[in-house]
């Protein structure tokens, strides 16, 4: 991390899990823990604890995010959020990208990018998530694949509008599977993304990107991880659903 000159941020990401009144339980156990944080905390939750969630974390430092959202403000889309229903319940932050909605619901970096315009225009800050599969990191082409990711994720965003946006680079083959990329894999893979945009933009604009790692980061590997230059932060999956151990990540990212 580089605090000098971006953000450090630790990001739950709930997934599927949690109940309105176990999203307020660990909320509230939460809170008071990381209440000196010297990093943004945020907890993105599922749509139906989103309200449960904003409303115990009033007054603290804990911002809410969502997991997903649609590029259209409103029409005929069954089942889906708008950014904007989103902005006006109080919502800060949502993810957009994961592997789990390009694997299971055919995202793809086309309406991921239109789903990041939207965001911005409505205000949101989206985490944008890249990664590779582990085919593709057995072949060498890593560096391709995010390349081509952040160009396509990041279409049309604008300069200005990049200073909203957070990268999260989740390699595939490190999500939900306990394995966890090395300290010094993650350092490479975002560093290149910071090396990315500054060809897209300009170098101080990449240095100004907040870049995390997810894939497995956890209260035991988050000191190595978060010790690593381009490593900004982490977006967090299994350990942020247990109190104490998103806490410990917290408290990492806050040396």
């Amino acid at each position: 991390m580089n605090k000098s000159v971006r953000k450090a941020v630790i990001a739950g990401n709930w997934k599927m899990n949690k109940t309105p009144k176990e999203a307020k339980e660990l909320l509230s156990a939460a809170a008071p823990l990381v209440k000196d944080a010297d990093c943004e905390v945020i907890a993105c939750v599922p749509f139906v604890d989103l309200q449960t969630a904003i409303e115990t974390t009033q007054g603290t430092n804990i911002k809410i995010g969502a997991e997903n959202c649609h590029w259209a403000e409103s029409g005929a889309f069954t089942g889906e959020i708008s950014a904007v229903m989103l902005k006006e319940m109080g919502v800060e932050y949502v993810v957009l990208g994961h592997s789990e909605r390009r694997q299971y619901f055919g995202e793809t970096d086309e309406t991921v990018n239109k789903r990041t315009k939207a965001a911005l225009a409505s205000g949101l800050k989206p985490i944008v998530c890249v990664g590779e599969l582990l085919w593709e990191r057995d072949c060498n082409i890593t560096e391709e694949v995010i390349a081509r990711q952040i160009k396509l994720d990041l279409w049309d965003v604008t300069e200005e509008e990049l200073k909203n946006v957070i990268i999260a680079y989740e390699p595939v083959w490190a999500i939900g599977t306990g394995k966890t990329a090395t300290a010094e894999q993650a350092q490479e893979v975002c560093a290149f993304i910071r090396k990315t945009l500054a060809q897209l933009y300009t170098p101080a604009a990449a240095q100004g990107v907040t870049i995390q790692y997810g894939g497995s980061m956890n209260d035991s590997n988050a000191d190595e991880l978060l010790s690593k230059e381009d490593v900004d932060g982490g977006l967090i999956g299994g350990a942020s659903l247990v109190a104490e151990k998103f806490v410990a990540i917290v408290k990492a990212a806050s040396k």
